[in-house]
């Protein structure tokens, strides 16, 4: 009977599904160790050359989350925008983007803001909104829902980053992460133009 019921069920997006999951254990375990494991696992942070957990957390701190309304915040964009574009490009390739703007972020927050921490799947949020302004890209021609969510999403956070400065959220990497979709887009429509050519 359980086996019957869960087989009706579809890991559509295993790379989205994954990234979600772990994200909400993260965020127990958080909230279990007083935001213990968040600092140290799920947190980008300067700390010295030769420590391997540094060059870990590079990575693994678009797992954590402050808290549930943060986790809410981001995987509610994710989990609209995040299977459509798995779809279209493939789980190995959806991963492939998400790490390297999570790795570009993280090295941008240790090298340019070594005081503060950063952490959340934000950046890879904004990344995918701007990568779905792609979906419906016609050969030779810019999309004018990419110009429109650039301009809404990315000068708004230049906006907020300067008027509220000290508002604990990283506008740095929602707009790192919205430029590293806009490359990613235009690479891989790029790449599939010359294909057909």
């Amino acid at each position: 009977m359980l086996k019957r019921l869960l087989a009706k069920f579809q890991y559509n997006a295993p790379v989205i599904l994954t990234l979600t999951l772990i994200s909400f254990l993260s965020l127990l375990l958080g909230y279990c160790t007083g935001g213990a494991s968040t600092r140290f696992f799920f947190s980008v942070y300067r700390t010295r050359l030769f420590d391997p957990m540094q060059y870990i957390r590079l990575v693994t701190y678009i797992f954590g989350h402050a808290d549930y309304a943060h986790f809410i915040g981001n995987f509610t964009i994710i989990l609209l925008v995040g299977p459509m574009l798995e779809e279209k490009y493939g789980s190995k390739q959806l991963l492939e983007m998400m790490a390297v703007t999570a790795l570009i972020t993280g090295l941008v927050q240790i090298i340019f803001f070594p005081h503060t921490a950063l952490l959340g799947a934000s950046g890879i949020a904004f990344m995918l909104i701007l990568l779905s302004s792609f979906a419906n890209y016609e050969r030779g021609k810019i999309p004018l829902t990419l110009i429109l969510v650039a301009l809404i999403y990315l000068s708004g956070e230049i906006v907020d980053g300067i008027v509220n400065r000290n508002d604990h959220i990283s506008q740095m990497g929602h707009i790192l992460g919205g430029i590293c979709g806009c490359i990613f887009g235009w690479f891989i429509t790029k790449a599939s133009d010359r294909a057909d050519a």
